[in-house]
């Protein structure tokens, strides 16, 4: 079985395949590792070998496993970047606001005003992006293109906040070709807001788009930041209700 350090090289191999296929620089596309359902251990391993950005979907575990970090090897937490990428709730504001250093499902001006709220003054202010519903789907999070804009200047005004990007989680796809035709929809939302002009938007940076099993189309669409669990983690230990 590959270890965490031999399967993360093998995703960035991917990448760096997938940019030049693309004729886009090396490097220019970042990689999150998600870490959600694993623990402390599998981070640091992960940390080990380099990687230094985490996602997380369940708050409470995630600032769980961050503790658990900082403890295990305080001098490599330090160097860690957490990102919260699952839905938040107005109840778990707080955590997001006081322990993570970006926010990549913002849908509602509603949570952007609260987290920017609840920002500590002595932390940089959190980064953010906004989730496109680009496929329609009623039970799925994000904001639907059509609005997106919209919201993008709302968020962008928040002084505790730094406007990044625009993130999705299309719905899996049966081919490179699908994989690509709604990667580019989410490219043209990322597009129209960075055309909008520069107020609020002077770090407008990040399409977060493309994970595991699509990652090579949503580089090839212009993703800057593909977010890949089972591809560095393995398969995932099963779940208990979590938030």
């Amino acid at each position: 079985m590959a270890t965490i350090a031999e399967q993360l090289a093998q995703v960035r191999a991917r990448i760096d395949k997938a940019c030049g296929r693309a004729d886009r620089a090396p490097g220019c596309v970042a990689l999150m590792a998600v870490s959600k359902t694993f623990g402390a251990q599998a981070v640091l391993a992960a940390a080990q070998a380099g990687q230094r950005s985490f996602g997380e979907n369940y708050l409470q575990e995630a600032v769980d496993k961050m503790a658990a970090v900082q403890t295990l090897a305080p001098a490599l937490a330090g160097q860690l970047v957490w990102h919260c990428i699952g839905p938040i709730q107005s109840n778990k504001t707080r955590l997001v606001a006081e322990h993570f250093s970006w926010a990549h499902t913002i849908d509602r001006l509603k949570i952007a005003q609260r987290l920017s709220d609840q920002r500590p003054q002595d932390m940089l202010p959190l980064n953010v992006c906004i989730q496109v519903n680009v496929d329609g789907g009623a039970n799925k999070s994000g904001v639907p293109p059509e609005q997106a804009l919209e919201l993008a200047r709302a968020v962008a005004q928040l002084p505790r906040l730094v406007l990044r990007g625009v993130m999705a989680i299309p719905e899996p796809a049966p081919d490179f070709a699908a994989q690509l035709a709604v990667h580019q929809r989410v490219r043209a939302v990322f597009d129209a807001i960075a055309a909008s002009g520069p107020q609020g938007l002077e770090h407008f940076d990040t399409l977060s788009l493309g994970m595991t099993g699509d990652l090579e189309a949503a580089i090839a669409a212009g993703s800057t930041l593909v977010r890949v669990g089972s591809g560095i983690f393995g398969a995932r230990p099963p779940q208990a209700a979590a938030t």
